[in-house]
């Protein structure tokens, strides 16, 4: 089961401190009709088949409105949730659990829906050599959240930003003057970095390949294509297929022998999973 790491864990701190910000403000004027006293129990319903994702931030949001909420999840982050199918159940402080219902629910069911359209795409190429990964194009300040939604649904994480890797784009290598250039000038930048180059062509791909490039970006390959740049270099480089791909495109693209599949619409065509806060007694 994945769970986020330290570096995740203080970035949730802070994302959850600025969702209650924006939402409670000065104060919940609404939850001040209950009295304060008053205690309740409640559930989270998913109304959808969905991947369980974001259950640190649901407890964050709830410890930092006073922990005064026991949290009982009855599946485990990344289980898959039927319809109908009660998940979560809260107890405790009626007014902290209605504050806190829709920073809660905004995180887990954003996080879900992309934890869950990756575990559709990952279970397509399930069997075959092909890894699912993520790209760049990510809600702002949800960069690290939704890259770790992608872990939970099956895929794996390409650059988190532009500090931990290079990708090597057409206008660097204009700017650089060729692609040899532009790998020579990384391996002195920043030595031991992954490079990655993107390519138009075949004849890119061989100069990337004699460059020293570690991966090999096939930017709207052929798929015929696509099996000539992975025969001719097997074993020289990883290979990255790239740009309109969809779920109908997996196993084609898989059959070439690449290595990887980037997927802008894991993390930028977000939906809401469908989920329901219900109050089911007082206590």
């Amino acid at each position: 089961m994945t769970q986020p790491n330290a570096l995740l864990a203080e970035h949730i701190q802070s994302q959850v401190a600025f969702a209650l910000a924006e939402d409670v403000g000065s104060g919940d004027i609404t939850a001040q009709l209950i009295p304060d006293e008053q205690q309740i129990t409640a559930t989270v319903i998913s109304r959808e088949p969905a991947i369980l994702c974001g259950q640190a931030w649901v407890n964050e949001v709830f410890k930092q409105l006073g922990n005064t909420v026991s949290i009982t999840w009855h599946n485990n982050e990344g289980d898959t949730l039927a319809v109908n199918q009660v998940f979560l159940t809260l107890k405790g402080h009626a007014r902290s659990i209605l504050t806190g219902e829709r920073a809660a629910l905004n995180f887990l069911q954003t996080l879900s829906y992309t934890a869950t359209i990756t575990g559709q795409y990952a279970n397509i190429v399930e069997g075959t050599k092909l890894t699912i990964l993520d790209t760049r194009k990510t809600l702002p300040g949800m960069r690290l959240a939704q890259k770790y939604a992608v872990t939970v649904g099956g895929g794996q994480n390409h650059r988190i930003g532009l500090y931990d890797a290079f990708l090597i784009k057409e206008n660097h290598i204009m700017a650089a003057g060729s692609i040899s250039n532009a790998v020579s000038m990384a391996k002195t930048i920043a030595p031991g970095k992954p490079i990655e180059v993107e390519t138009e062509n075949l004849d890119e791909v061989a100069m990337a390949v004699h460059a020293g490039a570690d991966i090999i970006m096939l930017d709207n390959f052929s798929y015929q294509d696509m099996k000539q740049a992975v025969a001719e270099f097997r074993g020289q480089v990883k290979f990255e297929a790239s740009g309109n791909m969809d779920q109908g495109r997996l196993l084609d693209v898989a059959a070439t022998g690449v290595d990887f599949v980037s997927i802008g619409a894991l993390t930028k065509h977000v939906q809401a999973i469908d989920l329901s806060l219900r109050v089911s007694q007082e206590q």
